[in-house]
């Protein structure tokens, strides 16, 4: 997926859980542009408007997932000395 994001400079959004009827009043309009077949994770095309998310992979393949276990690592081993 996230080699798809960076060939189209698409990104990954994330939301603190049960924030989805909020979201859904920020999106002023949608189109599924790949995986149809995935339902709710397909790729999207929105034009929304004060969206409530966080960027967790950009379109540059940087991945707040990866980065903030490695930063969390690191302090721990750091705290552990």
């Amino acid at each position: 997926m996230k080699a798809k994001m960076l060939e189209h400079g698409a990104v990954y959004f994330a939301a603190i859980g049960g924030a989805g009827a909020l979201i859904k009043k920020t999106i002023i309009s949608q189109e599924t542009i790949a995986y149809e077949e995935l339902g709710p994770e397909a790729v999207r095309k929105l034009v929304v408007k004060d969206f409530p998310v966080t960027v967790i992979i950009d379109s540059k393949g940087n991945d707040l997932y990866e980065i903030g276990r490695e930063e969390y690592l690191s302090w721990k081993k750091k705290e552990n000395k």
